[in-house]
């Protein structure tokens, strides 16, 4: 089948779903967010605002149910825009906190440049190839294919300061390398280093043993991903998902939704930031938006109410 649909002006796609049953009171604030936010990414939210009983030939451009708002839809937006930063404030203190947990222990056992010693890291991983590891530390610190030094200046500080100073590796220590690579790296080295007693030892301070550590790290990139390409939380089906750990099982009945990954989040975050107020932030998120159907994101009814979200 060949696609043939038209592009259609802000002022048609307004009137597409003025069509359908959308109530749009002011229709200078509509066309702005068309224009800024746009039609295909707004619709989206417009699901719960469809009336599913009634028969069309499409599934997702259906009427809208009676007395449907285009600020219903609006609302529902920015509720998952927040949860988005809420996720990425999280994300950022837990990838913080593996990264130092991996390169402490590592450092300590084997010495600043472990990384750089392939007997460290499974052989045969089918994610894994230790050569594309220092591939990719070359490529991030802008180290030519043969060359042993940047072909320019780095963006950080530090980086610059170790290839005026030092030759020798021609790589910076681990602790600098960690600074410059992504949580979806950090993952993939952890779940491939070679010595089950080493991933042990890093996922212990964690709190946390250490084969669901390299599941949810997985996961954790995954949902930082989404998160950081504004891609939508609401009514997602995780493709990667957190295994359940035994602690949560008796509450935590699905892993394929958001809920999920809040459980995993909320549990890290208690050990790597004592104190923290994470989980009061999502409550008073929903709480704000009274909309948002926590159901749709995998929430049970009455999870505020679970023993897990109210011991921080």
């Amino acid at each position: 089948m060949k696609f043939t649909k038209p592009t259609l002006s802000i002022a048609d796609l307004a009137q597409r779903w003025r069509d359908r049953g959308l109530k749009i009171a002011d229709a200078v604030e509509a066309s702005h967010y068309l224009q800024f936010i746009g039609y295909y990414r707004l619709s989206a939210y417009a699901l719960p605002l469809q009336d599913k009983s009634r028969t069309t030939d499409s599934a997702i451009d259906k009427p809208f149910k009676a007395g449907a708002t285009f600020e219903d839809m609006l609302n529902l937006y920015r509720f998952d825009r927040e949860l988005r930063l809420l996720f990425m404030d999280a994300i950022e203190r837990i990838e913080v906190a593996v990264r130092s947990a991996i390169v402490t222990e590592m450092s300590l056992r084997h010495g600043p440049h472990w990384f750089m010693d392939a007997r460290h890291f499974k052989s045969g991983a089918p994610r894994f190839k230790h050569h594309k590891l220092l591939d990719r530390i070359d490529k991030e610190l802008q180290i030519p294919s043969g060359a042993k030094r940047p072909s320019k200046p780095h963006h950080e500080v530090f980086i610059n300061h170790y290839y005026a100073t030092y030759s020798d590796p021609y790589l910076p220590p681990a602790w600098m390398i960690a600074e410059t690579l992504t949580l979806g790296t950090w993952s993939i080295v952890f779940e491939n280093l070679h010595v089950t007693a080493e991933r042990k030892a890093i996922a212990k301070p964690l709190k946390t043993d250490e084969q669901i550590l390299r599941n949810w790290l997985h996961a954790l990139t995954y949902l930082r991903n989404l998160c950081a390409h504004h891609s939508r939380l609401w009514n997602r089906q995780f493709v990667i998902k957190p295994v359940i750990a035994t602690r949560h099982a008796a509450f935590l009945k699905s892993n394929d939704r958001c809920y999920a990954m809040a459980v995993v989040v909320e549990d890290l975050l208690r050990t790597v930031a004592p104190g923290t107020t994470w989980a009061k932030r999502l409550r008073e998120l929903f709480s704000g938006h009274p909309f948002a159907d926590p159901a749709a994101m995998g929430f049970p009814k009455g999870w505020q109410s679970e023993t897990f979200w109210n011991l921080s």
